[in-house]
């Protein structure tokens, strides 16, 4: 392969990491501004995060159609071939992330700024914090193809997990003993399922990405601390 040909393919290697990327940083935002629209009843954040999901949709078509173009052009091996297979993986999840902030967005929608306590939100913001935190250090390792950031993500997900087994109690406790917050509660806890999952989307960004940086996979065995049973 000339060198003019290995600098071209290095250049859509990298384009194609930087809509990856690109993407990243747009469900990110869209997580923030879901559960921030959630805490403080802002039905307009709520409305613009869910339009806005439109975007993030499309750019995911974009780097699909990008990436199955590369693989019929370029037809990649070895650490090529894990890259473009990697960024596959990571646009879906990330295209899931966004899903799941909108649909938080649309509970906020449903609440209809009729939260009567915002201590009932207090919860779900502290595992947002985590899960959003984790988000944005697997799209770090990503960028950086740090394979041991990558892992200490994978590890980190267990507290939120943890976290989620207490807020569902908690919600629990408060529905029987206030049934005027039902309804409430039962968004709340749709929203913190919908926080867990993308916990869980970031743990997959991380095995992926080392699997992309050491062609190994990490252990599948980690620990799952949600024990509510929920689905």
């Amino acid at each position: 392969m000339s060198e003019h040909i290995v600098t071209a393919y290095d250049e859509e290697l990298t384009k194609m990491a930087g809509k990856v990327a690109e993407m990243g940083g747009l469900a990110e935002k869209a997580f923030a501004d879901a559960v921030s629209a959630l805490v403080s009843q802002d039905l307009d954040l709520a409305r613009q995060t869910i339009k806005q999901d439109e975007r993030l949709d499309q750019l995911h078509q974009d780097v699909e159609a990008n990436l199955i173009e590369m693989i019929v052009r370029r037809q990649p091996m070895g650490q090529d071939l894990r890259e473009i297979t990697a960024a596959t993986r990571i646009a879906n999840d990330l295209e899931r992330v966004g899903d799941l902030a909108k649909n938080v967005a649309k509970r906020v929608i449903a609440i209809d700024s009729n939260l009567q306590s915002k201590k009932l939100a207090i919860g779900v913001e502290h595992m947002t914090e985590l899960a959003l935190s984790q988000l944005t250090r697997v799209l770090d390792a990503y960028t950086r193809k740090d394979a041991e950031a990558a892992r200490q993500v994978q590890e980190a997900d267990a507290e939120v997990d943890a976290i989620y087994t207490s807020l569902f109690r908690e919600l629990l406790t408060y529905m029987m003993e206030d049934p005027r917050v039902i309804t409430q509660c039962v968004h709340l806890l749709f929203c913190a399922k919908n926080i867990e999952r993308i916990g869980d989307h970031a743990t997959n960004i991380a095995e992926n990405v080392y699997y992309m940086v050491t062609g190994e996979r990490l252990p599948e065995d980690r620990a799952k601390m949600d024990e509510t049973g929920a689905t």
